[in-house]
């Protein structure tokens, strides 16, 4: 057993649902490390049948890290901790290789847990982690403040494996003499003291005779910001069930009355979302851009000359029957073999029948409808303006086979091989809990499968 204070592993376990099992990131760090050994006390003394597995990424990327790999399995073995090691390998990238190493992590550790039947990844960051985070983003002024919340207690990866993070109240030094008193040592990244990369640099700066003033004050910050952006959430999902709808595939109505909610902060974020997820873009269109949009919407309410505009690859347009939203025509992708689980044009995941065989599948491709089969299937739209269920339905993705179209997936023939289904295209990678509300909003509204609950128990998701 760990000694610790007694109560230490019930704090950051106790509410989490462990019921599938867990996989536990472990680079081999001080905090990784510690967040295994004291999950498995917590596992040991309260379900000890739980399946837990231990995943080291080796990015390959510096000499030492096929050796720090093979250390974090001698302490697995040592404790009876099922253990891989997984290999990103491929070519790296020359800019932004942070971030595409997160992707890889990510990515590797999902497939790890998909492969044991577990829905659940631990990872170890830590209260120091979140004021860093606070601090870059603060920097950098992202997101117009919503970037100020850090990071999410737990975010769902790729809208099935939940990523959680117990260790964001706990400071790094506290899981390090954890380590010092059970006589296990750790790894020390060299990139961590590089001060080419931000995340060092910021480190140092807390490191200094403020740090721990500036630290507490990053971490009330990402409080206050979670709290705000889960509540401005909730808002703009409430406008969206109540005043959007989808008269056609691809298609999305804005009552007008949104746009004279009274609620303008959160109707901006309602629009940002569904111009998103309609043009298929992974991340939120500009703020500023947002709201000329949106004023330029409520100052044509109820008018009688129609308006249009483009944002996020979305087509708007506003005239007596409502504002509608669809996917421009323009850059839609290239007919593309049939692949089990591609994400066609950010918007829909492809799924292939299991009774097709491969010679089947090899005939098959993937494209926009195109405007002329759009013309049969918008003919019995009634009470819609035609233009725009033809428009709508031109760029949604239809079933080919030897030049010939089959139609969409909701034809029972391209059912029978196809299914097309619909993701919340800003939150389909990644859905932090602060935004479980407006993408659940969403997700009802377009037809995308619901978010997995949450893995926690008596606990929100801020807390």
């Amino acid at each position: 057993m760990l000694e610790t204070e007694p109560d230490l592993s019930e704090r950051l376990f106790s509410e989490i649902d462990f019921t599938n099992g867990a996989v536990a990131a472990v680079s081999g760090g001080s905090d990784s490390t510690a967040l295994l050994l004291l999950l498995k006390d917590h596992l040991d003394r309260t379900a000890p049948a739980t399946k837990l597995l231990a995943v080291t990424i080796d990015h390959g990327l510096r000499p030492d890290a096929a050796s720090e790999a093979r250390s974090v399995a001698g302490v697995c073995a040592e404790r009876g901790i099922a253990h891989r090691i997984l290999a990103w390998s491929g070519p790296k990238p020359s800019t932004g290789l942070p971030a595409a190493a997160r992707e890889a992590r990510y990515r590797l550790l999902a497939e790890a847990a998909e492969g044991e039947g577990i829905g659940l990844i631990l990872t170890g960051h830590t209260a120091d982690d979140q004021a860093e985070t606070v601090l870059m983003r603060q920097a950098r002024d992202e997101e117009e403040g919503r970037g100020l919340a850090g990071m999410a207690p737990a975010t769902l990866y790729d809208w099935q494996i939940w990523i959680v993070r117990p260790l964001l109240g706990t400071r790094r030094g506290v899981l390090r003499e954890i380590l010092r008193r059970a006589n296990v040592g750790w790894a020390e990244d060299p990139t961590n003291e590089d001060d080419a990369f931000e995340r060092p640099r910021i480190r140092a700066a807390l490191s200094a005779a403020d740090g721990g003033q500036r630290m507490g004050n990053a971490l009330a910050l990402a409080g206050r910001a979670a709290t705000e952006r889960e509540e401005l959430g909730r808002r703009a999902a409430a406008l969206i069930r109540s005043h959007a709808s989808q008269p056609a595939d691809g298609l999305i109505r804005l009552d007008p009355h949104l746009m004279a909610s009274g609620d303008n902060q959160a109707a901006v974020y309602a629009l940002r979302i569904l111009l998103a997820t309609v043009g298929g873009v992974g991340f939120l269109p500009d703020q500023a851009r947002s709201e000329v949009l949106f004023d330029r919407l409520r100052g044509e309410l109820f008018g009688a000359t129609p308006f249009r505009a483009t944002l996020s690859r979305t087509a708007v347009d506003a005239r007596r029957a409502g504002i509608f939203l669809r996917r421009e025509t323009r850059n839609l992708p290239p007919a593309a073999p049939a692949e089990e689980n591609a994400l066609w044009d950010g918007r829909q995941r492809i799924t292939l029948s299991d009774k097709l065989d491969a010679s089947v599948i090899a005939s098959l491709s993937i494209a926009p409808l195109g405007t002329a089969a759009a013309a049969k299937h918008a003919n019995a739209r009634d009470g819609k303006p035609p233009s725009l269920v033809r428009a709508a339905l031109a760029a949604e993705p239809a079933l080919w086979c030897g030049g010939k179209c089959l139609g969409l997936s909701g034809n029972s023939q391209v059912s029978a091989a196809v299914a097309c289904q619909p993701v919340v295209a800003p939150f389909a990678r990644f859905l932090p809990s602060f935004d479980l509300a407006p993408a659940g909003a969403v997700a009802e509204l377009v037809g995308a499968p619901p978010a997995p609950a949450l893995p926690f128990g008596r606990r929100s998701a801020g807390s």
